[in-house]
């Protein structure tokens, strides 16, 4: 399964989920919830080390 480019920022295993969870909605609002979720992540997780894939973290 080839993974979201997003994942490239959000490096938490329950960050990916919850951008699942959001990807899988439809609509406007949907969608700029998306990415004021992504912009969020993406800062909150920048300090954390990059996580290979495949790897448990």
């Amino acid at each position: 399964m080839v993974e979201p480019a997003a994942y490239r920022w959000i490096k938490t295993d329950c960050g990916r989920a919850k951008y699942q969870e959001l990807a899988a909605r439809r609509g406007a609002g949907a969608q700029l919830r998306l990415a004021w979720f992504v912009a969020i992540a993406a800062l909150r997780d920048w300090p954390l080390p990059p996580v290979e894939p495949g790897s448990d973290a």
